[in-house]
């Protein structure tokens, strides 16, 4: 008989605790599998997020992403840009606040954003056109949220009041015509969000004559790619600080992300000592009981190393049912705890923390297979060292 076949027929014989180990191995590979998904979910979807915007490098005043004063003297600096042969487009960005009026007269508090768009826009049109000018208003993009919460459509006339800078409820409400509706690609769920030119939104803002940005968007030209363009605008505007998508996410993730995968690397060593403690313990109670057995089969002619393969086999059987049923119970769970994470505050709708990647099954399948080898290591010994004659008496006399 095989070692395989006879290691099966050991753990038939034992429905209870056979079920058990399976069972305790599948709740432990669920969870290690959703670790080893979260320590770098964040990281993966938050570089799926910025390339989906369709732009690959980011310039800023500083050298600290989103969190230093704005870029001065953009329109010379973004004309300069436009004219290196490894960008494609550039895109300015200002971002602030504005109260809209609904038909009640009330204020609806909603984010504005400026953009000077070129080729190239940040948001995905879903209805309408972008910002094309109307006859008599400026135009203005929302986001759907916007859109349900004041019943607006392409065409229809909206009022904001900017609230960009402090002493800003003085300040007119300016007349805007919706010329579409869009998707923001960093919106959080609830987001109420609009778009309008760089002109319209500095008058509406009050920022009239000052001629900067929060940070530049740039797409670079394909057969450059965005390392290029990156070295690019250093070598001509060595006071900007200019990143790639991958740039800024590996920062991300030494500073911002590093707690998920602290956090993932001590829950997984945790789920994996769980795990090997819970085989040590069923193989070590399986070859106690079957001592008796064990001697008889040896006095019978199994060989000691047969004897030990099926020990390893067992676990091996028990650890890669149990490694099997654990992925999809693991990706129902992930899907949960992903819905509880992205409902925190000011988390972009499209990120998500639990991403699935093939190198984590990988990774999975390799952990679960080190730890039924090592869980099967004390039990194989016990059977190794097993005295067939002195058990043989001892289980004879009693």
């Amino acid at each position: 008989m095989r070692a395989w076949t006879f290691a099966a027929r050991s753990l038939v014989r034992q429905p209870g605790r056979t079920a058990l180990g399976v069972m305790g191995v599948a709740a432990v590979g669920a969870l290690l599998f959703d670790m080893l998904l979260l320590s770098r979910g964040l990281v993966v979807s938050l570089r799926e997020l910025l390339d989906s915007a369709g732009f690959d490098v980011r310039v800023m005043s500083t050298d600290m992403p989103f969190a230093g004063p704005n870029v001065t003297g953009v329109t010379p600096a973004v004309a300069a840009m436009r004219r290196l042969p490894e960008v494609e487009d550039v895109v300015p960005i200002l971002f602030g606040e504005a109260a809209a009026f609904g038909r009640d007269g009330g204020p609806v508090e909603l984010t504005l954003f400026g953009a000077e768009t070129g080729r190239r826009s940040p948001w995905t049109m879903l209805e309408g056109e972008g910002l094309s000018p109307f006859a008599g208003a400026p135009p203005l993009i929302v986001n759907r949220n916007l859109a349900r919460a004041l019943e607006l459509a392409p065409g229809t006339a909206i009022e904001l009041r900017g609230a960009c800078r402090d002493g800003a409820g003085s300040l007119p409400a300016s007349r805007f015509r919706v010329s579409g509706i869009a998707e923001f690609p960093f919106d959080e769920a609830s987001a109420l969000t609009a778009a309008t030119t760089l002109v319209d939104f500095r008058r509406t803002c009050g920022l009239e004559g000052r001629d900067e940005a929060n940070l530049l968007l740039v797409a670079s030209r394909e057969g450059h790619g965005p390392a290029a363009a990156v070295e690019a605008i250093r070598a001509l505007r060595p006071d900007l600080h200019a990143f790639s998508n991958e740039e800024l996410v590996a920062r991300f993730q030494q500073v911002g992300f590093s707690y998920f995968s602290q956090i993932s690397t001590v829950l997984s060593t945790v789920t994996l000592v769980f795990g090997f403690l819970l085989i040590t313990v069923l193989l070590t109670v399986s070859v106690n009981q079957r001592y008796a057995e064990i001697a008889t089969l040896r006095a019978l002619g199994f060989a000691r190393r047969r004897i030990v393969l099926d020990v390893l086999c067992q676990s091996a059987l028990l650890v890669g049912t149990g490694g099997v049923l654990s992925l999809p119970l693991g990706l129902a769970l992930s899907t949960w705890l992903d819905a509880i994470l992205r409902a925190m505050p000011d988390i972009p709708a499209r990120v998500s923390f639990f991403v699935f990647e093939p190198r984590a099954v990988a990774v999975h399948m390799s952990l679960l297979t080190l730890t039924a080898v090592l869980a099967a290591l004390y039990p194989m010994r016990l059977v190794a060292r097993l005295p067939i004659a002195a058990t043989l008496r001892s289980e004879s006399v009693t």
